[in-house]
């Protein structure tokens, strides 16, 4: 079953990390992240850029607004995610609760597929 694992952040948060900090950070998810290519349940992974390069686009009315970030009204921006192939959603919440990032934001467990309600 796919699951989608969502890193939420304080979008100040990054800009608080020293370099070392950051790179430390980085390297513990890149491990987490290869641990789950050798498990075979890892489907995708990306870290995302900061909400600040972030464009939101909404449609209405026929009309397009197209805004470009930081976005004020924000208090979490979605820093990556992990797309997963595994058997159930506990396996699923054991991942996340094992994600390094669950230690400084939100891990989100989303199972995927199609929404009709």
């Amino acid at each position: 079953m796919p699951f989608m694992l969502l890193i939420y952040e304080d979008p100040a948060q990054r800009g608080t990390r020293t370099q070392a900090e950051g790179e430390d950070v980085y390297g513990r998810m890149v491990a987490f992240s290869d641990e789950l290519k050798q498990r075979g349940v890892l489907l995708a992974v990306e870290s995302l850029q900061g909400h600040a390069k972030a464009t939101r686009v909404q449609v209405r009315g026929g009309g397009a607004k197209v805004m470009d970030g930081p976005f004020a009204e924000a208090k979490e921006m979605i820093g990556g995610f992990f797309l997963l192939d595994v058997r159930t959603k506990d396996e699923a919440l054991a991942i996340a609760r094992a994600c390094p990032a669950a230690q400084w934001a939100t891990v989100e467990v989303r199972e995927t597929g199609p929404c009709y309600t």
